[in-house]
């Protein structure tokens, strides 16, 4: 086809679909803070995650079989006959602990910088839905393995829905099927998994994105840039997010993959983390697992489940967990958003808040013993704390001045000089080899210095006093 030809058709199209406009209010002439830094990768990054579970997860459903009877089986046929089907199968299991991973991070960075303040309140529920959808889709995917650990963490997550007052008996049987883990909770889960939830969740990232486009982006100084614009309504702090960050998402894309291909090609199972020693043991209703806990990104609010005593009180609790991140929002009564310009109680308490996830996480791996369970119910006091607490304790704390404009992080290039201060500092020349022969190695330029421990002592001192003041 001749190129005016060419032309001409995509101008047809163009005219009929607001592609080029599209890509110019969201892309090339959508100008995001030129101050974003390593934490604003994460969202491309779960993005990208995202992409990957929907092409592997076609794959899969190309040879899996939702039938109880055949399900391990097919899972096993992929892995060992299909062409390429255990690489698949990794990506899609590594994938979903990759999202959670992501998205946790993506959240912290919500909480630290304020992202989710006034008038980026939509935009946090959004996210919040987004993140209950994820949790829905990886439950459900999670029995369809038909393993022993899939097939006895369904009936008890299920069996939790029992315990709501009237309708839980109902709702239970109605998310089996069956009175029992059964052939028809495995096609229901699976309906769920390929279909409906996938539906919602493109849905929710759709307007998550719409949202975010709409306000603007927030920063790490927590300003918003769209004040200050000059005489053609460009900000002054912006910067087009194609093709600055598209380029600069790309060099994070490839740091994630290093990661990621190491993991799938190394260790896809992580320890039993990723992929439980127990789901490689196809499901039997009349053997128990000797301890049943869920995969690691369900951990936390396992552990405060288990935590409180009453069965519908600890129900009530795992779900209040999720819930009060939605009130979030109109929690914090902080006009500042930004941790860089916060009071110390913010810092101290958002500090004791990931100890307590990260301690839960670890709970809720382990048997649950009186000591664990005490133990737990310390770090899910502190949970909630973090959010109960704070309209009282963001009231308290003294704030910074916020800047006028967004201050910018050194780059790299500007780094390197104070780099190689500490470094002359840390280290100290090694002495030189004797006539005799001895300390050859240190004639090399990579051994031609050596640890110097008053150096390493001061560095970290300075370092311990900066953190110091920036926490009080």
């Amino acid at each position: 086809m001749k190129p005016s030809r060419l032309n001409a058709c995509g101008e047809w199209v163009l005219d009929r679909f607001p592609l080029a406009s599209l890509w110019k209010d969201h892309m090339t002439h959508y100008y995001a803070p030129k101050n974003f830094n390593f934490w604003y990768f994460f969202g491309s990054l779960a993005l990208l995650v995202l992409v990957n579970q929907f092409i592997t997860g076609i794959l899969l459903t190309m040879n899996y079989k939702p039938d109880a009877k055949l399900a391990f089986d097919s899972v096993e046929y992929i892995m060992r006959d299909v062409s390429w089907g255990w690489l698949v199968r990794y990506m899609h299991s590594t994938g979903a602990s990759a999202f959670f991973i992501v998205v946790y991070l993506h959240m912290f960075r919500g909480i630290m910088y304020g992202s989710f303040k006034q008038p980026r309140e939509l935009i946090w529920i959004f996210g919040m839905l987004i993140f209950v959808a994820l949790m829905a889709e990886a439950f459900m995917g999670y029995l369809l393995p038909w393993g022993q650990m899939s097939y006895w963490g369904a009936q008890v997550i299920i069996s939790l829905f029992s315990a709501i007052p009237v309708i839980g008996d109902d709702l239970s049987l109605w998310l089996r099927g069956d009175y029992v883990v059964s052939d028809a909770t495995l096609n229901r889960f699976f309906a769920f998994h390929v279909i409906a939830v996938p539906l919602v969740l493109v849905m929710l990232v759709f307007m998550h994105i719409v949202a975010l486009h709409e306000v603007g982006s927030n920063n790490p100084d927590g300003i918003d840039i769209k004040k200050l614009k000059d005489k053609d309504g460009i900000p002054l702090d912006g910067i087009p997010f194609h093709p600055y960050y598209s380029v600069k998402d790309i060099a994070g894309v490839g740091v994630f993959l290093i990661f990621f291909a190491t993991i799938i090609f190394y260790m896809p199972e992580m320890g039993g983390y990723f992929l439980e020693h127990a789901n490689f043991i196809p499901a039997d209703p009349m053997k128990t697992p000797e301890h049943i806990a869920p995969l690691w990104y369900f951990t936390p609010f396992y552990a405060i489940l288990r935590a409180i005593p009453d069965k519908f009180a600890g129900v009530i609790g795992m779900g209040g967990a999720i819930v009060v991140l939605f009130l979030l929002p109109w929690l914090d009564r902080n006009p500042v958003r930004s941790i860089r310009y916060r009071g110390g109680i913010y810092k101290k308490a958002l500090a004791l808040f990931v100890i307590s996830f990260i301690a839960l996480g670890y709970l809720g791996t382990q048997p649950a013993t009186p000591v664990m369970t005490n133990i737990a119910r310390v770090f899910t006091a502190i949970y909630f704390g973090f959010f109960l607490l704070m309209p009282i304790y963001t009231r308290w704390e003294k704030t910074k001045p916020v800047p006028e404009r967004v201050t910018m992080d050194l780059t790299l290039e500007e780094q390197f000089p104070a780099i190689c201060e500490v470094f002359e500092e840390i280290t100290e020349a090694a002495s030189a080899p004797d006539d005799d022969g001895h300390q050859h190695a240190f004639r090399s330029v990579f051994f031609s210095r050596r640890p110097n421990p008053e150096g390493m002592r001061n560095v970290a001192t300075r370092l311990a006093k900066k953190l110091k003041k920036s926490l009080d």
